[in-house]
Order: structure tokens, then sequence, then C-alpha cells
């Protein structure tokens, strides 16, 4: 079995790894190692929570030697300002006996607290790229002696539009460097960046992009709108024991404060809100109690949950469903880590079935539909988005039936109306032609791809 021995890494370096507890590399770390420190550029394809930070952290820290500069050598950027606390945190156990400064450069904070940290010197630099173009156009950030860029989640940042400042900083940089990339999924997006700026760098696969995490059991329940899916959702954390850490997940801020204040009615004080109108501190301060088990779960969106090290989440619950396939693999991905099983549970409406589809495409399966629990209520009150475009084979109220016995019984078999419930006659014919055409465009958008 492979050891971190194999690095063969400097002695203040393996005596960090071993305090830390790690001894067995992962996957990820064993293909980059070689690469990295061949100074190739590196384009490294792999799931979250595959080990990717360690897998840039040590090749780099290898190679690092001390000089007495104070503009950084090493830059990594980071499409968040949590996931730059993390990385942060995560170099700093690794260089504990080494003669290495990082700082944390990231938006929402005094920029000007953050000027005077850099101008005190740093080795390694790490930042998200808004707040690392502001310092570098104010001459604050220089690159003189950059010798290495690293990005981690590179296509997270390029759907969250940081394409234009990243350019900006390719074209900051000098061009002699090192390049080392690090993405979840390969989208004509980031192909086109590499094409664009870098030299034909070295692929490294972990997994298919749209490959299943075998160690999730996957299921999916179909609902027919939001406050049914509150009600379910209260239904499975009240009866389900199990439910210990979850990772609660949905698609704006709206429904996160909505879904957040429905949920204290029941569980007061055991689920943490993060989103980005939230402060720095508080988004800190919620992700620490629920990593010390303070809270039983946290509702997030993608934007803040992206490349964040949340470990044993025993469910992670798609409260709705992600607008792009490739998400769905990214917010699974939380449960399942290491040698952990894990649970994901999707509430699917009846507009969220093209989502779903896609995901299933994706992922060449398709996704086990539970009975939907005959004690939780189905609700007839809809929220501003459903009223707006509800399916009217959706709404609850059954159609009234006028005539005679014989017609009646006629009339009842024709006029059956699918409310996406237990019944196994229902999930066999439910949607099933507009499943068959949603499934063939989504196949046809994969081979575009």
């Amino acid at each position: 079995m492979a050891t971190f021995e194999q690095f063969n890494l400097p002695k203040s370096l393996q005596k960090a790894v071993d305090e830390i507890g790690l001894t067995t590399p992962t996957p990820i770390q064993e293909k980059s190692f070689s690469v990295i420190m061949s100074g190739r550029d590196m384009m490294g394809i792999a799931q979250t929570g595959t080990g990717k930070t360690f897998a840039y952290l040590l090749p780099i820290l290898k190679q690092y030697k001390f000089s007495p500069t104070h503009t950084p050598k090493i830059v990594i950027l980071v499409p968040t300002r949590e996931l730059v606390v993390q990385v942060v945190e995560e170099i700093e156990k690794l260089t504990q006996y080494m003669s290495i400064r990082t700082i944390g450069i990231f938006g929402g904070v005094n920029i000007n607290t953050q000027k005077k940290n850099v101008y005190e010197g740093s080795d390694i630099l790490v930042g998200t790229p808004g707040r690392t173009m502001d310092l570098a156009l104010d001459n604050v950030v220089r690159f003189d002696e950059m010798q290495k860029l690293v990005i981690d989640e590179f296509d997270e940042m390029l759907n969250l539009g940081f394409r234009t400042q990243l350019t900006s900083l390719f074209a900051m940089m000098p061009r002699k460097r090192q390049n080392i990339l690090f993405s979840a999924t390969m989208t004509d997006e980031v192909d086109a960046i590499l094409n664009d700026y870098f030299d034909y760098p070295e692929e490294v696969t972990l997994a298919a992009s749209g490959t299943p995490l075998e160690k999730i059991k996957q299921i999916t329940y179909n609902v027919p709108n939001f406050n049914t899916k509150i009600n379910l959702l209260k239904h499975l954390l009240a009866t389900n024991e199990d439910m210990s850490r979850v990772l609660i997940f949905v698609n704006n801020k709206k429904i996160s404060d909505m879904l957040h204040e429905r949920i204290e009615e029941d569980f007061e004080g055991q689920f943490g809100l993060i989103h980005s109108n939230k402060s720095q501190n508080y988004r800190l301060n919620t992700m620490a109690s629920f990593q010390e088990g303070s809270l039983r779960g946290l509702i997030t969106t993608d934007i803040m949950a992206r490349g964040l090290d949340i470990s044993d989440i025993t469910h992670v619950i798609n409260f709705e469903m992600p607008e792009f396939a490739e998400l769905y693999m990214h917010r699974i991905g939380r449960t399942g880590r290491a040698d952990a099983t894990g649970t994901a549970i999707s509430f699917v409406t009846p507009r969220e079935e093209e989502a779903k589809v896609e995901a299933e495409v994706l992922m060449d399966m398709e996704l086990e539909i539970e009975d939907f629990p005959e004690d939780v209520a189905i609700s007839d009150k809809l929220i501003g988005p459903e009223k707006e475009r509800q399916p009217v084979k959706f709404l609850m109220k059954k159609p009234k039936i006028e005539g005679g016995a014989a017609f009646h019984d006629k009339a009842k078999k024709n006029t059956k109306v699918n409310l996406g419930g237990p019944s196994k006659t229902k999930k066999k014919t439910h949607g099933s032609v507009n499943r068959n055409m949603l499934k063939n465009q989504a196949a046809k958008k994969k081979k575009k791809k």
C-alpha cells in the first residue's frame, strides 16, 4: 500500500504530515505528485472530496526554497472566501516547521487591512480572483517573483463569472511560470481558457465527470410543490435518527431564508444558514459550529458550499434540483467521503423533472424513486414562482364527475390525475412520454459537449 514516505518529503514537511495523521495518499495525490514535481503545467480533473488541496500543496512545498523577497512565489486562486480561509489553514498546518509566510485575501472585509498584510510580505498568497485583481491593479500585490500559479475549482470560478478577472491576472503574471489547475468537470469554457492561455497542460484524470460515487445511495421523491417539500423534510428529520449531519442545498438566497425560517419552527437552533448576504464572521462561526457538532445541519447554496471540506456528512438533501447536472455531482460528493458511506435525497417537482433527467444522463443511471410517505400532508398552498408556472395536472383537486354509475366508473378510469404519490402504477406511468423526450434531449446535449 502506498504511503507518504514514497514522496520523499523534507523532514519538516513529513513531520507535519505525520502530526496531521495522514498515512495513505489519495489517488489524485499519487497521480499529481510526479507531474507537478516535473515543472510541467497540469490540469487535474477530480471530484470534490478527493484530496485536491494536498495534491498540489505537497509537491509545491517539497520544491519550495527560501528567499528573502517580500512578494509571493506561489499564488493560489479559489472561488470563495470560505475556501481561502480553509486553504490558508491547510498550508499553515503543513508549514508549521517551515519558514513560509502565508496570507489570504478576499472581498467583504476592509481592503486597507489586507493591503497592510500584503505589504508585510508573503511567500504564498491565497485569494479570490476579484480581490486579488483589485490589489494587483493598485500595485499592492506584485507578481515579480512568482513561480507557480494554482487555480482550484476552475469550472466553478467560470460559472461565477470570474473569467474577466482571471484573464486580467494572467496578463499581469510572468509568462514563465508553472500552472497547476484543478476542476471537477471539463466544460467547454474550461477547455477554451486552456487553449487560449496555457501551453498543453498534462491532464490528470481521477474519474469521468459524470461518474456517480459508489458509496452514496441516491434516492428521489416526487413532490408537487415547495410547501409539501417542507412537510416531507420535517417528516424525514423527525423520523430518521441517522440524519445526524445533514447538508441541505437550495438554489438561491431567498429560498434558503424561507426554508430556514420554516425548519426553525420544529427544529429550533439545530440548523445553520450560509449564503452570501451573511457576514463573513457569521458564516465562519456557523461553519465552525457545524464542524464541531453543535449544529445538526446546514442550509446552503452551491456557491457557498463549493470546495469546502466538511467532514462526516451523513445525508445530502437536494431540496431543489440544481440548474446544471454537474452541480448535482458536486452536491452529492459532500457525503460518502474517505471510507464512509452516505445518502443523497432529492425532492423533485414536475418542473424539476428535466434537471433530474439531465443528471441521470450525465451519470448514465436512473435514480431510485421512493414511495411518498402516506402520513406526510400534501399542501395545495403555492408560493410565488409556483403560482406562475404550476402545471394544471398537479393542482391537488380531483375533477368532479357527473353521470350515472356506469359512466362514473368509466370516467374515473379515464380522468386519473397523477399526484406523484406512492402508487407503483403511477411511478411507472408518470410522465413516461415526456421523460423519454427529456432523456433524448439531455443525451443530445451531452453528445454536443
